[in-house]
């Protein structure tokens, strides 16, 4: 069975569900998983999910904290044997008014990353230029989750060194934008996602997303990009691995 590494999931479920949708993404052939936090909840989900030991898959832990807890008090986390930190990020579409927080959250969270010698995880949208005004300020290096933007902004972000992982939207029929952006990256810049429980790839979506939907849009990305989906899937494994560490 083709192996693929979901590179962004967030789990929010009690541990029998979390290990329940572990072992039907194994079944998938979604053996790698990275669990992402965010919030104090999505943090948790991660801590959950780590204390999951489901044959067949193996789990990164990535924890920080999102735009929306832009402007709060936020406690230190603990980020031993954490492989990134994130999601961070800004994201004006939904909460502009909340743009020079959001800002300086991110920033920090840049630095510290770069303090620990982490990748980072980064979630933008209709942010583009403060995006990479922080990125090209405070080196760093990471993934682009769940892209959304055009080729231009896609561009940009490799020029920096980033990773651009490509989730569910990618099979949406209004998301001509992230097709055009995903025939731009190259194969050792590509990766996959699901951005579960949100964002469920056709045909299935509607429903809430799990890991092993990841294999959904690895198929369509392939052929997409023209060539075999065994490829695809070896390749976007091969870059999360060398972007996260373990094997």
């Amino acid at each position: 069975m083709t192996k693929i590494f979901d590179t962004h999931a967030h789990f929010e479920g009690t541990q029998e569900e979390t290990a329940a949708t572990l072992r039907r993404a194994a079944e998938a052939g979604v053996t790698r998983i990275m669990a992402v936090g965010g919030s104090e909840a999505l943090n948790r989900g991660v801590a959950v999910a780590a204390g999951c030991k489901v044959d067949g898959v193996k789990l990164w832990r990535c924890i920080g904290w999102d735009r929306d807890q832009a402007g709060r008090t936020l406690p230190e986390l603990d980020y031993t044997g954490v492989a990134a930190v994130g999601e961070i990020g800004l994201d004006y579409h939904y909460s502009p008014e909340t743009r020079r927080s959001q800002l300086e959250l991110f920033s920090r969270q840049l630095e510290l990353a770069a303090e620990k010698g982490l990748p980072v995880v980064i979630h933008t949208r209709d942010a583009d230029d403060d995006t990479l005004g922080a990125l090209r300020e405070i080196s760093s290096k990471g993934i682009i989750h769940c892209f959304t933007g055009g080729p231009k902004f896609c561009r940009n972000l490799l020029d920096l060194g980033f990773m651009i992982s490509i989730s569910g939207i990618v099979t949406f029929r209004a998301a001509d934008n992230v097709r055009e952006s995903a025939l731009v990256v190259p194969d050792d810049r590509l990766l996959v996602e699901t951005d579960s429980p949100f964002l469920a790839p056709v045909p299935l979506r509607g429903q809430a997303n799990e890991p092993a939907f990841a294999v959904h849009t690895a198929r369509f990305l392939a052929e997409l990009r023209g060539m075999p989906f065994e490829e695809l899937a070896e390749l976007t494994t091969r870059n999360a691995l060398r972007t996260l560490g373990g094997e």
